[in-house]
């Protein structure tokens, strides 16, 4: 190798351009440091003065170590309090002894009687109180700017936590400084003991109140490692907390540490079965998690995030947390009657708690999505969900919480692929959801039925106390017979429904923000048909419509069109437009709707467009709840059309008695266009 560089020109034309000239600018430095440096000629050789300084710099040494060996510890325990104090605002005492030794590889400090107190809003208890506290780090490792520390062994720590409602935490020693997570971060401890640690939690906001005990011992038994017990009350209700570990010995930065962890509380239960990658750095750790409950709502007591109401769950996925990140994927279980998958994120951004991510299920129960909007679902064994909502209403009533609404941001988008089967007929939806600042907007809301669909967005502003909405949905090519049940097998109306509700107001539930709800809603029918029996009904024509009636006659008769627009103010919607335009009779309406109570009260007037021989001047009335309207007609037109008629017979002719019952039909067609267009 080296024969083959000497013949290689490239190795010569370096050699003489580029090394030998920097070769000799190297000697020349030397030679130059030699001649005029005084430092090197200090040292090279030393003069009186060089002498002088060199003893008593190594005498001053000799002096600070005697010193340092001889020291009362002691005497800076005061001073060191109340620098402390004076920095975090709060009473910190060092009441024993103070022992630290520098002269060895492991430095070590023993502090006994450790003291430190609450912040002006709680000084009624201290924060932290520590009978004993050793502390040794590795020299070598902090000369290397590390800190690792071969023991730590705390006797009888007592750590009081106190968050208030309005977010102060009582162990923030520097509560203005922005919580980036790196107060999980610890150095690496290869032997941690603690021995018959408390710690007293009261977390104001979620109302939990824990009072647990701290363990963490060498050994190979049953009782080594770290154990955190803890029992409780959240919301008034049972909570217990349980924490386990390995032994704290000998665990190295590159060797996970291995955890479970399970907490109980509010019908509410969460297992965690993970590791720390890098021991004690607790801003990164991955978990398998379960969990499990009736109602995931009850999740914000014990993690804060704000989730919607629902059936009973059952839930797993794999939890990772990098920092402030958590991350929740593959995601799988059961809400109600439904199965649930998906990915979500949780992060922290700008201070506030972020959650975004993407839900799916093949095969939806509506009632669980009922649970969702408020309703109260039915339980039965083995979880599975039987009805929600009250019997007979349409509207669920449960408030909707808006302090959790204002507490996170984020987006949620969840699609079913599937539904199960169901008596609106809905085979898929898709429902997209945005928050920020306590403002929810739901877009899209579209529900695809076996034919037809739903589409709209609603909007509800929780910043104030009750919150107030906005919706707006649009119903295209629904079938009128899934509405309106078929008679004997035959559908009684066929044709395709348009639809559209555009309502806001305020309200804690579904139910009040209907009640109380102000908007237009309208409905359309382009075109279908109808039995002929029903369509001379509507003219109460009794010779047509009642003889094909009780013949079941299966004939039909065509819709022109059906509008009907309602102007809804205080949630009470009343008819502004209401046509039914058939071939054999022109019907037009009138009457209101109450949202609130869910009734309502139409009258409908049917005109023959053809002559009648009997026909009863009577309008049709539709009446009581949404859920079993009541039709009937008016009794008392009827009585006056007969009581013309018996006077006619007595001063006239017994046969001018029919003249009351025989309609001209004059009704003509209407505009059916023109109707549409407007309503559109």
């Amino acid at each position: 190798m080296h024969k083959r560089l000497k013949e290689n020109p490239n190795w010569h034309a370096l050699r003489d351009r580029a090394l030998v000239p920097a070769g000799a600018r190297a000697r020349q430095w030397r030679d130059w440091v030699r001649e005029n440096d005084p430092v090197y000629t200090s040292f090279r050789r030393p003069g009186r003065p060089e002498k002088i300084a060199a003893t008593v710099t190594l005498a001053l040494i000799a002096v600070v170590v005697v010193f340092l060996m001889l020291f009362d510890w002691n005497w800076l325990r005061g001073p060191i309090g109340r620098w402390a104090s004076a920095k975090y605002d709060r009473q910190i005492e060092l009441n024993g002894d103070l022992d630290v030794n520098l002269f060895s590889w492991t430095p070590s400090a023993r502090v006994r009687d450790l003291r430190i107190g609450g912040p002006d809003w709680a000084r009624q208890r201290d924060t932290v109180q520590v009978e004993d506290l050793q502390l040794a780090v590795r020299l070598r490792a902090l000369m290397m700017g590390r800190l690792e520390m071969p023991r730590v062994a705390i006797t009888r720590p007592e750590l009081v936590l106190i968050s208030t409602t309005d977010g102060r935490k009582s162990w923030e020693l520097d509560p203005d400084k922005p919580d980036d997570g790196e107060g999980m971060r610890l150095p690496p401890i290869n032997r941690l003991i603690i021995t018959e640690g408390k710690v007293s939690l009261d977390e104001q906001n979620r109302k939990i109140k824990l009072e647990a005990t701290i363990t963490a011992r060498e050994g190979s038994d049953v009782d080594a490692g770290f154990h955190l017990d803890g029992r409780g009350t959240i919301n008034r209700t049972p909570l217990t907390l349980t924490v386990r570990g390995g032994p704290f010995i000998n665990i190295k930065r590159d060797r996970p540490y291995e955890f479970t962890a399970e907490v109980a509380g509010v019908g509410s239960r969460l297992r965690a079965d993970g590791k720390i990658n890098r021991p004690f750095d607790l801003r990164r750790f991955d978990a398998d998690l379960s969990l499990q409950g009736r109602d995931l709502a009850d999740l914000y007591l014990l993690t804060g995030i704000t989730t919607p109401n629902t059936p009973p769950y059952r839930l797993r996925g794999k939890l990772t947390r990098n920092r402030s990140l958590f991350t929740l994927n593959d995601l799988n279980g059961r809400v109600g009657s439904s199965d649930l998958s998906g990915d979500l994120r949780i992060n922290k951004v700008d201070g506030r708690r972020r959650v975004d991510g993407e839900l799916r299920s093949r095969l939806l129960d509506l009632d669980d999505l009922a649970a969702v909007l408020g309703g109260a679902p039915r339980v039965a064994g083995g979880d599975t969900v039987l009805t929600s909502g009250a019997p007979g209403r349409l509207l669920p009533d449960a408030p909707l919480d808006v302090t959790r609404l204002r507490v996170m941001d984020g987006t949620i988008r969840y699609k079913a692929g599937a539904v199960k089967r169901n008596a609106l007929e809905v085979r898929r939806v898709d429902l997209g959801a945005d928050l920020k600042s306590g403002v929810l907007n739901l877009d899209p809301v579209a529900f695809t039925f076996s034919r037809g669909e739903l589409n709209g967005t609603a909007r509800i502003d929780a910043r104030k106390a009750v919150p107030y909405s906005a919706v707006d949905f649009r119903l295209r090519g629904y079938p009128l017979e899934s509405i309106i049940p078929a008679r004997g097998g035959v559908p009684t109306v066929t044709g395709r429904a348009l639809g559209r509700a555009k309502l806001e107001g305020s309200g804690a539930s579904v139910r009040d923000f209907a009640a109380g709800s102000k908007g237009t809603m309208s409905l359309i029918v382009p075109q279908g048909r109808m039995r002929s029996a029903f369509a001379e009904l509507l003219g109460i024509n009794a010779t047509a419509g009642l003889f094909k009636l009780l013949n079941d006659d299966d004939s039909t008769a065509e819709i022109r069109c059906a509008v009907a627009n309602f102007d809804v103010r205080g949630g009470t919607a009343t008819s502004t437009t209401f046509v039914i335009d058939t071939t054999p009779v022109f019907a037009h309406g009138s009457g209101t709707i109450d949202l609130g109570a869910e009734t309502m009260n139409l009258r409908i007037d049917g005109e023959p467009k053809e002559a009648r021989l009997v026909s009863l001047w009577s309008p049709i009335l539709v009446s009581g709840p949404l859920t079993k309207p009541k039709v009937g007609i008016e009794g008392g037109p009827v009585a006056a059309q007969a009581g013309l008629a018996v006077g006619l017979a007595a001063l006239v002719h017994p046969l001018a008695a029919l003249l009351p019952f025989v309609d001209p039909g004059l009704a003509e067609d209407a505009n059916c266009g023109a109707l549409i267009s407007n309503t559109r």
